[in-house]
């Protein structure tokens, strides 16, 4: 995804930066004593900086990544999210040098005694999708584009085929890897060679909306990813898989100010009303929208879990026993495609 002008992802996205200034009561300086015949004034909060680094356009991104880091945690923020996995190590480093700032890293699995990380399931919302794509294929071959062959989007892609498989056991997967999180030339390249090879319902483990612009184009159906694209590509968006991570940064907000701030890693989901799938295009049977209104239920209230077994990858093997619900280590731990994904998973990042 390396960009030929060698823009680096905090250049071309500006750095992508949102930077917040939150009012919380937790600290402030006293105000000098009033005369005795007066009411103590209360205290004026100090505001607590926060601040956001977004994924945008990637080329050699690394080192400028942590020298943005270190320069908000310089610039007295107290609190920092990383909001892509890619951000990991270089957030690591830095966090090392600021003992007293708290730093939030989203998908990763590194932690630091003032680090921690914060996560999404998206693949509930993948299962539903798959619901819906097995329900309006024609060829039975869906396409899948991926950014990076790791647990996380090894996850998305199964639990996508495992949900057409349900309303369609004829379904097979193809995949395309384009090692990237952004890159709309590659995204598009990707979802063409998808569909020249006959997958004719997309979805991606990437965020711009060229995978859904290309089914546009090409007449056949897609998702959009992280946010409502429905916009981008109305004949062609099926729905959008989107994640709220709002309720989070208010929690972790929230725990700072109040001292209680510790190491951890939160997975949220469809339960906690982080993850969900929206928009669903009218032109989806209400069938498989009741069903996928019925494994939404299940999900909020705990009673279905996507990774139920058996389930067998594509070489046959039993990756989990009969009626045995995956936790979340079996799913951290991701490293095969199931049957009906085509092809092998690729070794490295």
């Amino acid at each position: 995804m390396t960009l030929r002008s060698k823009r680096t992802l905090m250049q071309v996205a500006a750095l992508s930066l949102v930077s917040a200034t939150l009012a919380l009561t937790a600290c402030g300086k006293k105000e000098e004593a009033k005369p005795a015949a007066a009411p103590a004034a209360a205290a004026k909060p100090e505001p607590i900086k926060a601040a956001w680094i977004y994924v945008g356009p990637v080329g050699d991104a690394g080192a400028d990544a942590e020298r943005v880091i270190r320069d908000l945690a310089q610039q007295g923020n107290k609190i920092i999210f990383a909001t892509s996995f890619g951000y990991m190590d270089a957030m690591l480093k830095v966090a090392g040098e600021f003992p007293d700032v708290k730093f939030e890293h989203a998908t990763g699995y590194k932690t630091a005694p003032n680090m921690r990380i914060y996560d999404a399931s998206f693949y509930h919302d993948t299962y539903m999708a798959g619901v819906i794509a097995g329900t309006m294929t024609k060829s039975n071959t869906l396409g899948f584009v991926g950014s990076f062959p790791i647990p996380e989007v090894l996850r998305n892609i199964n639990a996508f085929t495992l949900g057409a498989q349900s309303v369609n056991p004829k379904i097979k997967t193809k995949v395309v890897w384009v090692n990237t999180w952004f890159d709309p030339p590659k995204e598009s390249e990707a979802a063409q060679s998808l569909i020249n090879q006959g997958a004719d319902v997309l979805l991606q483990n990437t965020d711009s909306t060229a995978v859904l612009q290309t089914a546009e184009k090409n007449g056949k159906y897609a998702f959009g990813w992280d946010s409502d694209m429905s916009s981008f590509g109305p004949k062609a968006h099926l729905a959008s898989a989107v994640a709220n991570w709002g309720p989070y940064y208010i929690k972790a907000i929230e725990e700072l100010k109040a001292g209680t701030w510790k190491t951890e890693r939160t997975v949220w989901g469809v339960k906690e009303g982080l993850n969900d799938l929206i928009k669903i295009n009218d032109v989806v049977p209400e069938a498989a929208k009741k069903k996928v209104e019925g494994i939404k239920a299940g999900l909020k209230d705990g009673s279905f879990e996507v990774f139920t077994g058996p389930i067998v990858d594509n070489a046959g093997k039993e990756r989990l026993g009969k009626d045995a619900k995956a936790d979340q280590e079996w799913k951290d731990k991701i490293d095969f495609y199931v049957k009906g994904v085509e092809g092998k998973v690729p070794s490295g990042k």
